[in-house]
């Protein structure tokens, strides 16, 4: 893969590249894109960007002030897999095109300015992450909402409600049970294929790839497993992730969601995030002896992360259906608690055995809703804030939950209930975000009334189908 701009404009040439593709993420978290005939693109374009008018993107500028320039990044070269023609890829960072400066509302910029943070606080010098990011793979999905009615219907070959459902050339019967979708092999896994085209493809757009596998719903739950990486070029990673996700299952003629809670009754899909810091190229969550070798460094990270949960999850889990997900008896992490094998905790020690560089925290809550730039970076300044201010995390959660008593249950926080309520505690705690100036209040203040304009208050007008079950015989 290229790293300089020179490398990049050298690979157009050798390989007679004729199309540019300049991808970079909006607001809410999807990838926008455009493409260039190839002589538009030189070495200013990776300075000064090029051109757009941004006032077409969700929760960007006014039509008054849309000049905006996209500045692809060299690093992030690669050739579309999905494209007749043959078409370079670059993931781009957002300029204010009349000041040279990273727009404030550009989540990839962002990012960008966290890692600074990092590196000027003299804490570390890199932080690494490593999401999970599960998704439903289903072979019809329809939906639709408007005056007179709202439904929506998905259906998977793979689901066990069709257990009994008459199929051409006759009904096998293997169906993954509720909750029993984890590791089950052919004939029972019928995706294996499909997603052994996803991990090495995306190993062909330069995501560093692990492993795939069944997940534990019923209806085609997947996972792909990449390796971590450092902070922005993780998030890189996971829109590749779901870029390639997506259109290798429509190759397939199959629609994949990384919608956090698209089957009632089963398990949803979360977005595990491994988290670490370094310096100097050495570990700083390694403490042998302490809990799970974890050191105080670590321990506090860990209580920034608890304290500014509420909050957090406005970045983390943006979505209203995020918090169908986040709900007891489905493996979710709705206790804001931290343990070395209780799943049921927010955030989790995976084992890592004696191995020091192999030592980090999985923060559970995450899901693929969200907008990976913006949630990493407010993961690592909440664990910063613990950091800076030592933040006790408290104790440990690890007993089973569903053998305390009611009394000793409601001693322990749970993550909020609802977007709103995420919203209303990033509200009142965002000060762990803006005070280092890495998020401004423009954009907190743009979040939120975003999140209520397009999601909640248009939720609220609506009749739910359920709602007829309930009171239509009122």
């Amino acid at each position: 893969m290229p790293e300089t701009p020179q490398e990049v404009l050298k690979m157009i040439q050798d390989e007679n590249i004729q199309i540019i593709d300049l991808k970079f993420i909006d607001l809410p978290g999807t990838w926008q894109h455009c493409s260039f005939y190839q002589d538009q693109i030189d070495e200013n374009s990776f300075v000064d960007g090029v051109a757009f008018d941004g006032s077409s993107i969700r929760g960007w500028k006014a039509i008054n002030e849309s000049d905006m320039s996209m500045v692809p990044d060299p690093k992030t070269a690669w050739i579309d897999p999905f494209y007749k023609e043959k078409t370079l890829s670059m993931i781009c960072s957002i300029k204010e095109p009349r000041t040279g400066e990273l727009y404030a509302r550009d989540p990839r910029s962002i990012a960008t300015k966290a890692v600074e943070y990092l590196k000027n606080s003299g804490i570390g010098d890199t932080a690494f992450f490593g999401p999970e990011a599960e998704f439903f793979i289903f072979d019809d999905v329809r939906f639709d909402q408007n005056e007179h009615e709202g439904y929506y219907y998905v259906d998977s070959v793979e689901g066990c409600w069709n257990s009994g459902r008459e199929e051409a050339g006759g009904n096998l019967g293997y169906k993954p049970r509720y909750k029993e979708g984890y590791f089950p092999v052919a004939p029972t896994d019928t995706l294996q294929d499909m997603r052994t085209e996803m991990l090495l493809t995306m190993k062909a757009c330069g995501v560093p790839i692990e492993k795939h596998h069944h997940e534990v719903a019923t209806g085609g739950q997947n996972e792909l497993g990449v390796r971590f990486n450092t902070l922005i070029k993780a998030a890189d990673d996971l829109m590749t992730y779901k870029y390639v996700v997506k259109n290798v299952a429509k190759k397939y003629g199959r629609s994949a969601t990384f919608m956090p809670k698209p089957l009632f009754n089963d398990n949803g899909s979360g977005m595990h995030t491994h988290q670490s810091i370094w310096k100097n190229g050495e570990p700083l969550f390694w403490g042998e002896g302490g809990y799970a070798n974890l050191s105080q460094m670590a321990l506090h990270y860990i209580g920034g992360i608890l304290k500014h949960a509420p909050a957090l999850l406005a970045f983390t889990n943006p979505s209203m259906n995020s918090y169908k997900r986040l709900v007891p008896g489905f493996e979710a992490p709705v206790n804001l608690a931290y343990s070395q094998g209780n799943r049921s905790a927010s955030v989790r020690i995976p084992l890592s055995g004696p191995n020091p560089k192999a030592k980090r925290l999985e923060f559970r809550c995450p899901d693929a809703t969200a907008n990976p730039y913006t949630a990493f970076a407010a993961m690592l300044l909440a664990g910063l804030d613990g950091i800076k201010n030592q933040i006790d995390p408290g104790s440990p959660l690890d007993v089973d939950i569903y053998d305390l008593s009611p009394e000793e249950l409601s001693k322990i926080p749970s993550t909020p209930g609802s977007l709103e309520d995420a919203l209303e505690n990033l509200q009142n705690d965002h000060a762990f975000l803006t005070d280092p100036e890495v998020f401004t209040e423009d954009f907190i203040e743009n979040w939120i009334s975003y999140k209520l304009d397009t999601e909640i208050n248009p939720m609220r007008l609506r009749p739910h189908p359920f709602e007829f079950a309930l009171y239509y015989d009122a």
